[in-house]
């Protein structure tokens, strides 16, 4: 099931720019927020949202500087996602969700259901952001590749001139080969090197062996908060996965309370783009288990 690839996205002012997000489903359905990562955007949830939304009111953003969503003169830093997110929430009006979240979507919805505790109803996460103790705690492959991202004067002509992360992170974190037409669309926000501006922050940002400080604090705090929580949860796993092979996973599932664990047989780090069908039914079924949207389906 997808839908075309040129769809134009409704658009609301946030702050001194605007969101664009996708929309499906009841409108008086319970809300499900889907939150993308780097260097996607809610085109990475477009064959997902459809297999949710005969159960619920489907809200996907694109997070500021990403997507059709406005590029404001900011840092991109985690800090201004948070703030940008939460003017998005209030302009249309969402005061609880069941979110679902990927890479730094995750990141987002710990911090929301932290700051938040009455907001995130129920959270279907996967490949997520976590502090790291140390850069041996960051997936083999890629870290020498990040260290360089995350090095003054490197990291800057990698994403921003050569485009690195769009043109090798984001298809090698994919299973399957993109077609052109797909890649087309997650080419076209960051055509020049200042419209990417807001990938190349993220790498930045990641929370690893104390650094960024604010971040890692925030994170630390958002886990800690995540681990006391008590509302449903849904962990996906790829494999062998990136931020969170399957072991980890396993284990980091078994570790909090009234959550269940999905191990996909295949999948990097762009999970929805490998396994769209099993994730979109498996929550669809997840929720409704919870009950979640009963009275509406039979009212209606």
């Amino acid at each position: 099931m997808t839908v075309p690839h040129d769809v134009v996205l409704s658009q609301v002012n946030v702050l001194d720019s605007s969101i664009a997000y996708r929309e499906a489903g009841d409108p008086d359905a319970p809300i499900a927020l889907f939150l993308h990562g780097n260097p996607t955007s809610s085109y990475i949830w477009r064959n997902i949202i459809p297999l949710v939304a005969p159960t619920m009111h489907c809200i996907a953003p694109d997070l500021i500087g990403f997507g059709q969503s406005g590029k404001p003169d900011i840092a991109y830093r985690f800090v201004d996602h948070v703030r940008y997110l939460d003017a998005f929430l209030d302009a249309v009006g969402i005061s609880s969700a069941y979110v679902i979240a990927q890479d730094w979507g995750s990141a987002l919805a710990f911090h929301l259901a932290a700051g938040r505790p009455k907001f995130v109803r129920g959270l279907a996460f996967m490949e997520f952001i976590r502090p790291m103790p140390g850069w041996e705690d960051f997936h083999p492959s890629m870290r020498e590749t990040f260290q360089r991202f995350r090095t003054p004067g490197v990291g800057e002509k990698m994403i921003l001139e050569d485009n690195l992360f769009i043109e090798a992170v984001l298809p090698g974190g994919i299973a399957r080969k993109l077609t052109d037409a797909e890649m087309a669309v997650y080419r076209t926000p960051f055509p020049t090197p200042q419209s990417r501006r807001p990938v190349w922050r993220f790498p930045k940002e990641l929370p690893i062996a104390g650094e960024p400080k604010d971040v890692y604090a925030i994170m630390e705090d958002a886990h800690r908060a995540l681990a006391q929580s008590t509302y449903p949860k849904l962990l996906f796993a790829g494999n062998p996965g990136a931020m969170a092979a399957p072991a980890f996973a396993k284990s980091f599932a078994k570790g909090l309370k009234n959550c269940r664990f999905v191990q996909l047989d295949s999948g990097i780090h762009y999970l929805q783009e490998d396994h769209a069908q099993v994730i979109g039914a498996t929550i669809n079924g997840w929720l409704m288990g919870l009950g979640v949207g009963a009275e509406h389906r039979l009212a209606s």
